[in-house]
């Protein structure tokens, strides 16, 4: 799971046609049956045609129901890569959908929020019944403001839970999300003592926050909780306090990306831990090469997403576009084809807050999903372990969420 947007910041009504325990939306190949006992199919079985680019265009697809996406294209370094890496994931969903009565209003807020204002205000004046995007928490607000004057539900990419709320969801890898499954599966497996090594960041104070409140909630307890800098040479001290109580714990959870967390785990030795007796514990932050070539991290647990949905993924868009997906690029592709789903299978009601938030959730590239009337996510993430040669599963994803939760 990518840290880009973590590290800059910081997913039906029953009387209705039930969409299986779920709507099934993600495409393991360029076909897809809809869920268990239908046949309606979603995905065409002709693969789309190989293109080096998306042709430029105001509009993808020539569908009857308008849909606004809104992107920051042109804003400067990774935010306009991811947002390209997007629109192309977007064009994707619609070449493999079969026959999508939608068309995207693709609009550039150019990374800022009165940029995605006017973006918004653009898509709902030319008919858009739901808005996709923007990307950053500050974007989203205000599309969201926008968008609830004309009650017009939103389905946005930031981590910021702050940025949720009713009528605007996040379709995003939120870091509760990662807390709550590690936490759950290492108390599972009977650990009871964490120790944490936090980054002193808005996604830290996040995780923190999550971290505490999981472990209570299981009857856990924290004995270490320390925070340390971006400075590699200041990690010593706070290693140094969780080395203190390391005697006493049997896990130590370290949510940082592949920059951080070998240095994290360098301190710690060097203070005197057992890096082979404490579990270590992460967030989906680690799915990175470089963990899995840091030896000391070998054994280690974190939270993601399965990653086959994503290697499948890669594949066609590599196919289509000749170049690499950002890792967010596969939420941009759910939305679009849940999208395109609702719009096909649930008439009138396609938008409305009943639909969007069916506790049955819908199934994408990551996995299942479902939203909360809070705007908030819920996703069924894997449990994987580090090793030299990659990442292996030791508690796959949920295929469905458990019917009352």
């Amino acid at each position: 799971m990518a840290g880009l947007w973590r590290a800059r910041e910081g997913t039906l009504s029953r009387g209705r046609r039930r969409l299986c325990a779920g709507l099934c939306i993600a495409a393991a190949a360029a076909a897809l049956t809809a869920c268990a006992g239908g046949n309606t199919e979603f995905f065409s079985n002709t693969p789309p045609p190989q293109t080096a680019e998306p042709a430029p265009a105001a509009t993808l697809g020539e569908g009857q129901v308008r849909v606004g996406l809104i992107l920051p294209l042109s804003a400067p370094g990774n935010a306009g890569v991811a947002a390209t890496s997007m629109k192309n994931a977007a064009d994707l969903a619609l070449a493999e959908f079969k026959n999508p009565n939608i068309q995207l209003l693709v609009k550039d807020d150019g990374g800022t929020p009165q940029g995605a204002q006017a973006a918004a205000q653009q898509a709902i004046g030319e008919g858009a019944e739901i808005i996709i995007g923007p990307l950053f928490a500050e974007a989203v607000r205000a599309v969201g403001a926008t968008a609830r004057q004309r009650g017009i539900p939103v389905i946005a990419f930031s981590t910021d839970v702050s940025a949720a709320t009713r009528g605007v969801y996040l379709l995003s890898f939120l870091p509760e999300t990662d807390v709550k499954r590690i936490v759950d599966f290492a108390i599972s497996r009977g650990k009871r003592s964490f120790a944490a090594m936090l980054p002193d960041s808005a996604y830290g104070a996040v995780v923190e926050a999550a971290f505490q409140q999981e472990v209570s909630r299981r009857g856990g307890r924290i004995l270490a909780l320390e925070k340390y800098p971006p400075d590699p040479g200041k990690m010593a001290e706070p290693a140094r306090r969780v080395a203190q109580a390391a005697a006493h714990v049997d896990s130590i959870f370290i949510p940082d990306g592949a920059d951080a967390v070998p240095q994290v785990v360098q301190a710690l030795a060097a203070s005197g831990v057992n890096l082979k007796r404490e579990q270590l514990l992460g967030t989906g932050l680690w799915d990175d090469p470089r963990i899995f070539s840091t030896p000391t991290l070998d054994g280690g647990w974190y939270a993601a997403p399965d990653p086959g949905g994503f290697k499948s993924f890669s594949g066609r868009y590599r196919a289509r576009y000749g170049q690499d997906p950002v890792r967010t690029a596969t939420l941009a592709y759910d939305a679009v084809a849940l999208v395109a789903a609702l719009v096909k299978t649930q008439g009138v009601q396609r938008f409305s807050e009943q639909v969007l938030t069916n506790s049955s959730g819908f199934a994408g590239i990551d996995g299942v999903f479902r939203f909360r009337p809070d705007g908030t996510n819920e996703r069924g993430l894997a449990v994987m372990r580090v090793t030299p040669s990659g990442s292996q599963p030791v508690s796959p994803a949920p295929k469905s969420f458990a019917p009352g939760t």
